[in-house]
């Protein structure tokens, strides 16, 4: 889908500002990266991004501004109490008892804003150390990219609502008071060296024990933060431990870190951890199980076939029976006769003639390919059901009977009862298929499993992702919260001045033996004193805002117009004019009115100062 014009504009912006300050932005996530940049469009009254990119144009220092809105320096002292409680009793332990006893300790702060991680850090150190050793042995990186936060956290100067979370002993022993602020103590600043640095850009710092990098990576990509988890575990000794914010889960990097606290996101780093791929092993190939039986070949020198006794084969642990050249059953055991349903009075009988010659197998060809071959033949799991209906399975062989000069004068039958070896591999077998399809079923669940796997990863990853995505958020809320608070506390200190000038002009106002009224360069009028109340009968609320040439009073305002202009043109009325008038309670009186005008601190007249004098009879000035 084709990238829409707004899209364009965005690139075109982040590309300008990559090129004119050498600040890569697409590092960062989109949603947070728009959101911080509208509202400084917003503050600027901008409308698109190309109207941005020549506002920047034209006015260098907004740069800062909007880094500085982008970089959100959300941070405090001791943030998550309970992962610092984590990190100072069960990891930091751990790192000094990997050290001699004099030998140094590195940490790096990354991100470290306006410095309050990196005091906290010290603190910690210290608590374990103490500050002597802290001076001596330990040093403590702090980077960031905002070169402004930077500068406010080398002074380590802090306001007391910033030390909030600090312990009233921690408080006292590592702060000094310093006007209405709080100092880090020299002895906690010493160790940390500030520094700009980029986590995406820069060469990480090395040989590092304690990596901190709290609520920072989740303003980035998935693959920045690949990028910069891969450096994390470069910069860190075999030993080491990295300390994430609670929105950061590391899922990328699981094989380079194993948990110390999932829950307050501390790992350590896993030097040795590979990744192993699982490999399905190798089917091993099934042999057949052959059940071999070693039958020892009459010798040359036995007695001619007639003269065969009985009693010579009986001994033979299985069915055995004797055929002469002529296919004559010359010889049978008692175990063949068993299982045949054969007797003694069958030998010398044509073997074609009994049932044995069919049953369980072809004798008949069989002896006669022995003949032919000169050598035994086999038969394998040749199926035969007994005399009682059970099923039975025999391997039979056929072996040559030789006499002195190495002639076939018979053929030696063997019948060799393999039914349960047969039930055993029929048995293994099914068991092999079964397993087989068991395999199948489990290599399919197993497919199923990875693939819900696969989705129930991306949906962890949207789920951190969306975690971050709030967690942002929650952080540019919490910013802007401060700013409003800062702006409150200032309006609020503009306000009390302002009470306290009116006051004191209301007392001024009041003091005075006259009345008096304010009128601006519109003849509206902006104060009423006491006096004129008292000479007039109306109220400063009923004046203020009135233009004075449209007061009901018994004094001829209307006479006044010339006298005020004249002070709004910055002239003054001397002596002022003298008006016949009737006060509140109805009496004449005869009334001197003076204008003065009203300057501001720029010498412009604001307004005019009219002051009303009743003159008393009998006394200068009076005109009866």
């Amino acid at each position: 889908m084709p990238a829409s014009h707004n899209d364009k504009q965005l690139e075109a912006l982040l590309s300008y500002l990559k090129n004119a300050r050498g600040f890569d932005l697409t590092v960062y996530k989109e949603p947070s990266l728009v959101r911080r940049i509208k509202k400084r469009m917003e503050e600027v009254h901008v409308k698109t991004y190309a109207d941005y990119i020549e506002y920047l144009e034209g006015h260098p220092t907004e740069f800062a501004a909007l880094f500085d809105g982008i970089l959100i320096n959300v941070t405090g002292f001791f943030r998550d109490p309970l992962a610092w409680d984590c990190l100072d009793k069960e990891v930091i332990p751990r790192i000094l008892a990997h050290k001699h006893k004099d030998e140094g300790v590195r940490a790096w702060c990354a991100g470290c804003a306006s410095g309050e991680e990196v005091y906290t850090l010290a603190i910690v150190l210290a608590e374990a150390l103490g500050l002597d050793a802290l001076n001596r042995r330990v040093r403590i990186f702090a980077t960031d990219i905002d070169d402004a936060a930077l500068t406010q956290a080398r002074r380590g100067s802090y306001e007391a609502n910033d030390l909030g979370d600090v312990p009233a002993a921690l408080r006292n022993k590592y702060f000094e008071p310093v006007g209405d602020r709080f100092q880090v103590r020299n002895e906690l600043r010493r160790p940390v060296i500030f520094g700009v640095h980029s986590l995406v850009s820069d060469a990480p710092i090395s040989h590092v024990d304690l990596l901190v990098c709290r609520n920072t990576l989740m303003y980035f990509t998935s693959e920045a933060q690949a990028r910069i988890m891969s450096r994390f575990a470069f910069a860190l000794n075999p030993a080491g431990c990295l300390f994430v914010g609670k929105a950061e889960m590391l899922l990328s990097h699981s094989d380079a870190f194993s948990p110390v606290s999932t829950k307050h996101r501390i790992f350590l780093k896993a030097p040795y951890a590979q990744v192993f791929t699982a490999r399905p092993a190798k089917t091993r190939s099934r042999s057949e199980t052959a059940n071999t039986a070693q039958v020892r070949q009459k010798s040359g020198h036995a007695p001619a076939v007639r003269k065969f006794a009985p009693i010579a084969i009986e001994p033979h642990p299985v069915a055995h029976l004797v055929v002469d050249r002529d296919g004559v059953l010359m010889q049978i055991n008692e175990h063949a006769r068993t299982l045949f349903g054969l007797a003694l009075h069958h030998v010398g009988q044509p073997i074609h003639k009994l049932d044995i010659a069919h049953r369980p197998v072809e004798l008949d060809e069989l002896i006669k390919r022995v003949y032919a071959k000169g050598r035994s033949v086999r038969l394998k799991n040749v199926p035969h059901t007994g005399l009682s209906g059970e099923s039975q399975s025999f391997d039979v062989e056929l072996v040559p009977l030789l006499a002195k000069q190495g002639k076939q004068i018979g053929v030696s039958v063997f019948f060799h009862e393999v039914t349960k070896i047969a039930a055993l591999k029929r048995e293994h077998m099914r068991a092999v298929e079964e397993l087989e399809t068991v395999n199948e079923e489990l290599q399919a669940t197993n497919e199923v499993l990875q693939s819900t796997n696969e989705e129930l990863e991306t949906t962890n990853e949207e789920l951190q992702s969306a975690n971050e995505e709030l967690e942002t958020m929650n952080e540019e809320l919490q910013s802007s919260n401060e700013e409003l608070r800062s702006l409150n506390e200032l309006l609020q200190t503009h306000t009390q001045s302002a009470n306290t000038s009116n006051a004191f002009l209301k007392a001024v106002l009041g003091g005075l033996n006259a009345g008096v009224a304010v009128v601006d360069r519109d003849f509206t009028v902006r104060a009423w004193n006491q006096k004129a109340e008292d000479l007039w009968g109306l109220r400063s609320e009923e004046t203020c805002g009135q233009h004075l040439l449209s007061l009901d009073i018994g004094l001829p305002v209307e006479r006044l117009k010339d006298t005020v202009r004249a002070s709004l043109a910055g002239e003054s009325t001397g002596q002022g004019i003298v008006l016949d008038a009737v006060n509140r309670r109805g009496k004449s009186i005869r009334c001197r009115v003076t204008c003065t005008p009203l300057m501001n601190d720029g010498k412009e007249v604001q307004g005019a100062i009219a002051s009303l004098v009743a003159l008393v009879q009998g006394r200068p000035g009076w005109k009866g």
